[in-house]
């Protein structure tokens, strides 16, 4: 497949002298689904403001569609769509007009729009409140209508910029729905950006994880995980951060245990076949009179790769944790 996106050293630097984007290189080819995935703040938007030419870069390469973007950014603007972490929505309008407009702004006129709404409001599913004035639409229907006015125009890439953020678990597995069909029935190649784990794993057929405006790793969902290789047992102390010191000794004194990772959010150790080392942690940790305030074992995550590339977890509030990871609260004695 070819590349419809090629980054190469692509930087931003602000006005204030912030480095948003740090000599990242990255592709995208023809078809894919791609993501972006990182904490807020860690250069995703910036990126996809430079490629949707709506920020000029400070230096580095970055073409959508073999198309430059400073200098040619007329030519690529027809070839994409766009949706922005804010809902572009004029709520005094109905849906359907909403869409009419968008596909006016593109030169869309007659038959050839009225048919094409028809068949997006169709896919998200808001054929019956298609008259409503978008005032009245819950938060997942205005993202639903947002993604869909940006398809009226029949763009051969589709940006999107975290676009479930602050919706709700049942909204969210709908748009997640809609992408999915959008790429594999339709063809579109989907560049996305997001904080959250189990988006990128489920949609993403590659992602590179990101923070700090760097790019740290990348690969399928899969492939990243794999070179985990391990369980992970995470586990936080009682005390102050000597007693952090004490605890990773602790661990590499116990047979079976690999890499040990001070996180934000506690110690991290990986294991093949970690649920049989807990009870050989906790007897190891009573025996040293240190106390554990808890402790959990978990699959090989995205969350995993993101804290052995970066040193920290994606923060707690963007955290989707997957139900099989199970959590064992160690009391006073």
């Amino acid at each position: 497949m070819s590349d419809v996106i090629s980054v190469e050293g692509l930087e931003v630097v602000y006005s204030d002298g912030t480095k948003a984007v740090n000599g990242i290189n990255f592709n995208v080819s023809d078809g894919e689904f791609f993501g972006f995935l990182g904490p807020n703040g860690a250069g995703k938007s910036t990126t996809i403001k430079v490629l949707t030419t709506l920020l000029r870069k400070s230096a580095g390469m970055a073409s959508v569609f073999g198309h430059e973007v400073s200098a040619q950014p007329k030519q690529i603007r027809p070839l994409i769509g766009v949706q922005s972490q804010e809902t572009v929505v004029d709520g005094d309008l109905t849906g359907r007009e909403n869409m009419v407009l968008q596909g006016n702004l593109h030169g869309m006129r007659g038959k050839e729009l009225d048919n094409r709404v028809d068949e997006l409001l169709k896919l998200v599913e808001l054929t019956d409140v298609a008259g409503k004035r978008a005032a009245f639409y819950s938060g997942g229907m205005k993202k639903r209508l947002d993604l869909a006015s940006s398809l009226v125009h029949m763009p051969k890439m589709l940006f999107l910029d975290e676009p479930t953020t602050g919706l709700d678990p049942q909204s969210r597995a709908g748009i997640w729905n809609y992408l999915k069909k959008l790429n594999k029935e339709e063809h579109i190649t989907i560049f996305l950006t997001t904080q959250y784990l189990e988006e990128a794993d489920k949609l993403c057929d590659r992602l590179a994880i990101i923070d700090h405006g760097q790019i740290v790793t990348s690969g399928t969902p899969s492939d990243l995980k794999a070179e985990i290789g391990a369980d992970a047992i995470t586990l936080a102390v009682e005390g102050d951060g000597g007693n952090a010191e004490h605890a990773k000794e602790i661990l590499k004194g116990v047979q079976g245990i690999g890499e040990v990772v001070q996180g934000d959010e506690g110690i991290t150790v990986y294991a093949k076949n970690a649920s049989t080392l807990v009870p050989d942690i906790v007897r190891s940790f009573d025996a040293s009179g240190l106390k554990l305030s808890s402790i959990s074992l978990s699959r090989p995550s995205l969350d995993d790769v993101f804290l052995k590339h970066t040193g920290h977890r994606i923060r707690a509030e963007e955290l989707v944790k997957p139900p099989s990871k199970m959590r064992f609260a160690r009391g006073r004695r």
